[in-house]
């Protein structure tokens, strides 16, 4: 039993308020976008971070807001009005009989007369139980109950005995009268209104208590009507959210595979617009941007190409006559050699130059041949396997580096490569370390298994080490760049600047790749990486058979520019 509050009523009647629980006391890309699976779209509509999932949660949750606060109001509504109009109805019954029946006691009535009133006062249409407690003659308190076992004075609250046993100030200002006071309570889950007040002038005081589970059960129902109402909102809010995301984020979602396309160098990929909106306005921007962009490229590529073209008809056309030049400077070399002394000495130095002069003009002109085949796309692979150690010392033997270069590599190292094209890539990495760096140079070879998660092979690495000052560090990221010279104050040098380039392209070709560092001991270290079996490209045949008989730009000296 909870502790009783008293509050005005109607009428200059006193309430006490509700309690919580019980009955208030409780190519172009179209409409379908790119082609993935069902699980696949299900996975990317779920994602915490999608725009489509954060849609519908505020849509939801607006929904969900609305919807209760919609329920809760009409459910305290209708709770109110149920309540007011059965404990009103009640109420004003029982303050009417208590006027009726108890009036007509006499003003000591016995246990029996006052048993009698409070029968004839439960007959009530309201179907409430009813106490009556009055004073008999000699002087005793009595108390007359219409059914003992439903209701007594002990069920009565304290507080609400105690309010109405408090003598109250009437609206004529007798100080006899005596107002109406209620309560609701909740008994073994059974709610109840309980009432009391005490007849004008010293009459009898009565109290009633009738059951409200009739109403609970009514509001009982109408919650549960309005949560089912209420889920059904929800749901409802939720398929509309995501019909909503769906119509908006299908233009964002073929903007982002158009632009991932166009990112892949897709260009001539547009989207379809239609609509007048602003998801339509930004899918025709993206086409226009997309139209310039391949406009520009195409350009681009054009201008590029015919430079390309340039470059090699300009290399066969010197071919021609740097071919005869070559010859001239050969007999030319040949007379200065010679024991006879035929060349006047006043123009050896000048005789020297341009033999030194043709030299360099031939090896930059097979070196710019080399280069226009890797940028066309013709550079083909004949590959073959060999020992690596014979390679290496093969080239090293050729050019008369023996006496410079130290040797590490085990025999019986073998490799699947294009052993032209590894002398080239050799060659202009050890003749580079004996022009820039220091000797002795130091060559070594190893075999790395592949990196922890490589599905590859066993690669073939070889690094080359000089003994030099090493690479300065702004230097170091542009040692593979074509015609790139360290110092801008020193343009020109005894290499075309292409050898370096070169190399790498051929590493490339062969799936491998070459890297450039300052060794912790002093010196520059160059390490080529290629794969055991000869990488992804493979060929029978070399490239520009038809004019270039297979030359290649090896070069005694190396080819690595300006680097120091």
């Amino acid at each position: 039993m909870r502790p009783a509050h008293t509050a005005a009523s109607r009428g200059g009647e006193t309430r006490a308020p509700e309690e919580p629980g019980g009955t208030g006391d409780e190519g172009v890309i179209d409409e379908t976008g790119e082609d993935r699976g069902a699980r696949g779209r299900l996975l990317a509509g779920l994602r915490f971070t999608s725009l489509r999932l954060r849609l519908v949660l505020v849509f939801g949750l607006v929904a969900l807001t609305a919807a209760v606060s919609a329920s809760g109001i009409a459910y305290w509504l209708n709770r109110e009005a149920v309540l007011t109009r059965t404990q009103d109805a009640a109420l004003s019954d029982f303050h009417q009989e208590l006027q009726s029946h108890a009036a007509a006691l006499p003003p000591h009535p016995s246990q029996a007369e006052l048993r009698d009133a409070a029968t004839g006062m439960a007959d009530s249409s309201q179907h409430y139980a009813v106490v009556l407690l009055g004073e008999n003659e000699d002087g005793h308190r009595v108390a007359g109950n219409s059914d003992l076992d439903t209701f007594t004075v002990a069920d009565v609250p304290r507080a609400l005995r105690d309010a109405v046993g408090e003598e109250q100030e009437g609206a004529s200002g007798d100080p006899a009268a005596y107002h109406l006071f209620w309560q609701r309570t909740v008994e073994d889950g059974t709610p109840y209104l309980i009432g009391g007040a005490r007849v004008a002038g010293g009459g009898p005081t009565g109290y009633l208590k009738k059951s409200l589970q009739a109403e609970a059960d009514d509001l009982n129902s109408l919650a549960w009507s309005l949560g089912i109402a209420t889920t059904l909102a929800l749901i409802g809010a939720a398929l509309l959210a995501h019909a909503a995301a769906t119509t908006v984020l299908k233009p964002v979602h073929r903007l982002g595979i158009a632009a991932r396309r166009l990112g892949e160098g897709k260009l001539h990929t547009r989207l379809r617009v239609s609509g007048t909106d602003e998801l339509a306005e930004l899918s025709r921007t993206f086409n226009r941007t997309a139209a310039a962009l391949e406009k520009q490229v195409d350009a681009m590529s054009d201008r590029e190409e015919a430079s390309r073209r340039f470059v090699a008809d300009m290399s066969h056309e010197l071919r021609t006559p740097l071919t005869a030049i070559t010859a001239v400077t050969e007999v030319l070399e040949e007379e200065l050699d010679a024991e006879t002394g035929s060349v006047d000495p006043m123009i050896e130095p000048a005789v020297r130059l341009v033999i030194g002069e043709t030299r360099r003009l031939n090896t930059l002109v097979e070196n710019l041949m080399e280069v226009t085949r890797f940028d066309a796309g013709t550079a083909r692979l004949v590959l073959d396997t060999v020992d690596i150690a014979d390679q290496i010392t093969a080239c090293i033997d050729a050019r008369a580096w023996l006496d410079a270069v130290e040797l590490d590599a085990e025999r019986g190292i073998m490799a699947h490569v294009d052993p032209r094209r590894l002398d080239v890539i050799l060659a202009n990495l050890i003749g580079n370390a004996l022009k820039h760096g220091g000797s002795p140079v130091r060559v070594s070879v190893r075999v790395e298994p592949p990196q922890d998660g490589e599905e590859a092979g066993d690669r073939l690495v070889i690094r080359v080490r000089d003994h030099g000052p090493g690479i300065p560090e702004e230097v170091l990221p542009h040692v593979f760049d074509r015609f790139y010279k360290a110092s801008a104050s020193r343009p020109r040098s005894d290499g075309s600047g292409l050898g370096l380039s070169i190399a790498v392209e051929n590493a490339h070709i062969h799936g491998g790749d070459i890297s450039a560092a300052n060794s912790p001991e002093g010196g520059a270290v160059f390490t080529l990486r290629l794969p055991m079996d000869g990488g992804a490209v493979e060929a029978e045949g070399d490239e520009d058979t038809g004019d270039d008989g297979g030359a290649h730009p090896a070069t005694p000296g190396g080819e690595g520019g300006d680097r120091r």
